[in-house]
């Protein structure tokens, strides 16, 4: 409005294309106050008759009070043509209605029609343009916040899954030992020493419960020197009557002239340690064996766990820890993840060699307590 283009003597300038696009979209209230400044900004400028150029354009705000409505459920072509039909509807109007009545006649438009003509083919294309931003812009924020809706319902999913798996091991562990609690021929001393561990076990579900609670607002981790010899001793006093349900010896090996420390949290390290061996006693069929062993070399501590189990393929090797994937059929693959992680975040290393039908060994790198400090 405030740099329009004369043919003719007849101002022409894209004022109907934010009015269709914005009543469009924003429906009557946005409508009416648009209409209103467009009358306000055009008596400002100083034009005239500004009551009959009112009684103009009231036709165009008509039609946009019969199409507003079902305009947000048409296709983007349909938009494109229906926003192009409102725009020139209000241009062509308000030139007739003006015209008409002030002149009696619609001559002065139709002198030059082919510059008339390029005006609307001209004002026709940028409101297509517009619609076309438009729409754009609103799929690709809808498609963000369902990409974020997704994302949190992912991992709302993954944390559901990942809290059943971890809890599910010290239950079946508590399970197995009630269970050899309840066989007659128990003494005392294993009753107390079952009873020990069960209690242990629940201590650390609850721990795992904790985790989990607190990771919105994490709190420190309990970091200490934790003890290799008594952190096996206790893994495999846990895994044994697993292993011996499943016809499975469990063999360790450790050195007795060192004192082996490495710097972490020792439940999760706990954790890690009895998810590794869970699923290696698991990759074991008719009976074989788990060997775990401890050994230093120079600066560092190695965990190797050796089981006689299926063994894996190189590819499934590469894909160990990832979400969603393991090598069992019911297993979701989260549990070797948490164990990858907290490996990883005690600044250990996991190495994997593995052949199929011979087994597997993981090897469980850590800096040592001196080298930690």
């Amino acid at each position: 409005m405030s740099f329009p283009v004369k043919v003719n003597e007849v101002t022409y300038d894209f004022r109907s294309v934010p009015l269709a696009i914005a009543s469009l979209y924003g429906g009557p209230v946005v409508s009416i106050l648009l209409y209103l400044t467009l009358l306000i900004y055009r008596f400002l400028l100083g034009n005239p008759n500004n009551a009959l150029y009112a009684l103009s354009i009231l036709p165009s705000f008509v039609f946009v009070l019969l199409l507003y409505k079902n305009y947000p459920y048409q296709k983007l072509y349909q938009k494109i043509a229906v926003a192009i039909l409102l725009c020139t509807a209000i241009k062509l109007t308000t030139f007739s209605t003006y015209f008409f009545i002030t002149q009696g006649s619609l001559q002065q438009v139709m002198q030059q029609p082919l510059a008339t003509l390029n005006t609307y083919i001209l004002q026709a294309v940028i409101i297509g343009v517009c619609v076309y931003a438009i729409e754009f812009l609103q799929s690709y924020f809808y498609m963000q916040e369902e990409v974020i809706k997704s994302e949190k319902t992912k991992i709302v999913s993954d944390m559901a899954a990942s809290v059943a798996h971890e809890i599910r091991n010290p239950l079946t562990t508590v399970r197995g030992f009630i269970q050899l609690l309840a066989a007659d021929d128990v003494d005392k001393q294993k009753k107390q020493f079952y009873q020990r561990i069960c209690l242990e076990e629940l201590d650390r579900a609850q721990l795992i419960i904790s985790d989990y609670l607190s990771l919105a607002k994490p709190d420190p981790e309990s970091i200490e020197a934790i003890s290799v010899h008594e952190e096996i001793t206790y893994l495999s006093n846990l895994l044994i009557t697993y292993a011996n349900y499943n016809n499975i010896q469990i063999h360790k090996v450790l050195p007795e002239d060192q004192v082996l420390q490495i710097i972490g949290d020792r439940y999760k390290f706990r954790q890690a340690l009895i998810n590794i061996g869970k699923n290696a006693i698991e990759a074991l069929r008719d009976g074989g064996m788990l060997e775990i062993k401890v050994s230093k070399k120079n600066d560092h501590i190695i965990i190797n766990l050796n089981d006689t189990g299926i063994g894996m393929t190189a590819e499934q090797i590469k894909r160990l820890g990832t979400p969603y994937y393991s090598t069992k059929e019911k297993g979701t693959g989260l549990g070797t993840m948490v164990s990858f992680g907290i490996i990883k975040k005690m600044n250990g290393k996991i190495e994997i060699t593995s052949e199929p039908g011979k087994g597997t060994e993981y090897k469980l790198i850590f800096p040592s307590s001196s080298e930690s400090a």
